[in-house]
């Protein structure tokens, strides 16, 4: 991803007390190890600076990862305790210094369209969604606000935003997140997608629904981190707090209550979101329920078998947006001849221009054995290697590992190919085995159907939930 934030990093070992400065001032003055792990302070003589820490295993091939913290991330604070266990002890740190963002400041908003009840009830029925029926007519808007990139440093990126055209109510806030993109312009806030729709269709029956288009897509700057979970979640927290300032400024009242759901990608970025709006973000809103639906959220595991597998999937490219996605996070090898095979590693990587069709992308792929994309290398690392970058990454961005506080339902359709539904009933056993109880089996809401046959029904079953709860 393009870098537009001033960076300072440094880094240091584990039990070792150092004090390196660099030519910007930052350098660690105290590293000490603790009864439960690791503490470390550092100091920085630039002014109005925030940071991000991020440690590797110095016994492995392994990748730079961002720290859980009890906080958001980046933070202003120049201190970190890290629980580690004592086998973990042999760890490399770094601080990354960035540029700190006023996150869901909002720095635009355009009227895109008005529709009314009777032309949304035309556009369902044309979509084949028969059991949405508008109450309402919606405006639909683009915004543009400030966020963070996927190390903590300030950027912008932009969503639609849709509200109900009736004055005098309070309305329930909702994100509804876009499946896999690889056109920039082909967003909930430009174009009249699939997406696009459930965002109209919720507004139109009394959300005031958003639908960020995260990173990278839209009018944000970059490749976008696809299935990153880290900066899907930071994005469309963002958007919320972006969606509820232009509610303010504009006389728009809200209820209080949060919905979160996605299909697809949107699935995973719906399960990242609920995480970090639980973990962090507490103190302004409470999610009253969640719907992910059909999404990858074992990567290291389903996603990864899948990857590996002889299958022939219907989408393949989007595993080569995978490993495009986590080689400009987490810089998985030196070069893209380092992580793909001939002719691969000169073919691929120019795909992905944000111009290009995910179908243009798969014809340029092997139909089968996908896996044979990667170096034979990365193959054998992943396949033998739990310190391979590439594992160490998918493993980042699984999904599974907490505890919801707030009532899920999972929805996935059992003839999914392109997702395969035995990622949620992964997420399913571990919330249930975290003793989740207000987290539902999967849900099949119209057996066998494939990924995008499954797409409206699981949308008009996660609206009929929803409404359960709706104030």
């Amino acid at each position: 991803m393009k870098d537009r934030s001033l960076r300072l990093v440094l880094t240091c070992f584990s039990l070792a007390l150092l004090n390196m400065a660099n030519a910007q001032g930052l350098r660690f003055t105290s590293s000490i190890q603790t009864t439960n792990g690791f503490s470390m302070q550092w100091s920085n003589g630039v002014a109005g600076q925030a940071y991000t820490l991020q440690s590797r295993d110095r016994m492995t091939n392994s990748i730079w990862l961002t720290l859980d913290s009890p906080q958001p991330w980046p933070t202003s604070q120049t201190q970190w305790n890290d629980t580690i266990s004592s086998t973990q002890l042999l760890r490399l740190y770094r601080v990354v210094g960035v540029q700190p963002a006023v996150r869901g400041k909002l720095i635009s908003s355009n009227h895109v369209a008005p529709y009314s009840a009777s032309q949304l009830n035309f556009i369902f029925g044309f979509y084949g969604i028969t059991n949405i029926t508008a109450q309402y007519g919606v405006d639909r808007y683009q915004i543009v606000y400030e966020t963070i990139d996927p190390l903590g440093g300030r950027t912008t990126a932009s969503g639609g935003l849709f509200i109900p055209q009736q004055t005098g109510t309070n309305w329930p806030l909702l994100s509804y997140s876009h499946g896999t993109i690889t056109q920039t312009n082909q967003v909930p806030s430009t174009a009249l997608t699939e997406d696009t729709l459930a965002g109209l269709a919720f507004a139109s029956v009394g959300y005031a629904s958003v639908a960020a288009d995260l990173l990278g897509l839209g009018s944000s700057p970059g490749l976008h981190p696809y299935l990153h979970a880290r900066s899907e979640a930071t994005a469309s927290v963002d958007m919320l707090r972006a969606a509820r300032n232009f509610c303010a400024s504009n006389g728009i009242g809200l209820n209080g209550q949060v919905f979160v759901t996605g299909y697809s990608q949107g699935g995973h970025t719906a399960m990242a979101l609920h995480r970090e709006l639980e973990r962090y973000h507490t103190n302004e809103f409470t999610v009253t329920a969640s719907a992910p639906m059909a999404g990858p959220y074992d990567m290291s595991g389903v996603e990864m078998n899948d990857i590996l597998s002889a299958r022939c999937p219907p989408n393949p490219y989007y595993a080569a947006y995978v490993v495009m996605s986590y080689q400009s996070v987490y810089g998985l090898a030196p070069s893209w001849t380092n992580l793909l095979g001939a002719p691969y590693a000169s073919t691929l990587p120019r795909l992905f221009n944000g111009n290009t069709s995910g179908t243009t992308i798969s014809s340029n792929m092997p139909t089968c054995n996908i896996s044979t994309i990667l170096w034979p290398a990365v193959i054998s690392s992943l396949t033998n290697d739990p310190g391979s970058p590439l594992y160490q990454a998918l493993r980042d961005n699984d999904l599974y590992r907490w505890k919801p506080v707030a009532p899920m339902h999972l929805y996935h359709c059992s003839g999914d190919l392109d997702v395969l539904p035995a990622n949620s009933q992964v997420a399913y056993d571990s919330f249930h085995a975290q003793g989740a109880a207000q987290v539902a089996p999967p849900i099949d809401p119209q057996p066998g159907a494939d990924h995008s046959g499954c797409a409206i029904p699981s949308l008009e079953a996660a609206k009929a939930w929803f409404d359960t709860f709706k104030q």
